[in-house]
């Protein structure tokens, strides 16, 4: 079994390195910084401060905007957005966990266009897993691996951050 790198440290400070490479290549200034709930806002928290970024960091919650809401009903633990600047015409660097289906970052654009109009989002995400849905991909990764089907990888957190590998466990 694959498993994950276990100096999560290791792989934020190369996202910091990258995310500040592909800000000064397309000229870059003052941009925001948003984590998907829960373990998106863990990264994101970590990201912010070391990127030292001017705005406070916004938050977003997708429950509302995932495409499985009507078949798994209200989740328990839904938190509100938080967007404390306008998103016109700004750069955001969104940030997630765990890239998988894809099918969480189109949740988060669409809530994030009900917002205004960016002038460019970048993902950047800790970890990127095979198995896409979608046409999405991260802009700065930390982390990839590839699963069978019956794993999922799991981000534990907030402090200490970890990786680990689960089996997922059929309803069928």
């Amino acid at each position: 079994m694959t498993q994950p790198p276990a100096d999560i440290d290791a792989l934020l400070i190369t996202m910091a390195d990258d995310l500040r490479t592909l800000l000064k290549a397309r000229q870059v200034d003052n941009p925001v910084m948003i984590g998907i709930h829960s373990g998106g806002v863990w990264v994101a928290r970590r990201l912010h401060e070391m990127l030292g970024l001017e705005e406070s960091l916004g938050t977003l919650d997708i429950s509302f905007y995932r495409d499985d809401f009507s078949r798994t009903g209200m989740h328990p633990e839904v938190k509100p957005s938080h967007l404390p600047f306008d998103v016109d015409n700004r750069h955001l660097i969104l940030v997630d966990d765990v890239l998988y289906t894809g099918r969480t970052i189109r949740a988060a654009l669409n809530e994030l266009f009900d917002y205004g109009r960016p002038a460019a989002i970048y993902l950047a995400v800790l970890a990127d897993r095979d198995g896409r849905e979608l046409p999405v991909q991260a802009d700065v990764t930390g982390y990839h691996i590839e699963l069978p089907r019956g794993q999922q990888l799991k981000l534990q957190g907030p402090d200490p951050l970890g990786l680990r590998v689960v089996d997922v466990v059929s309803n069928a």
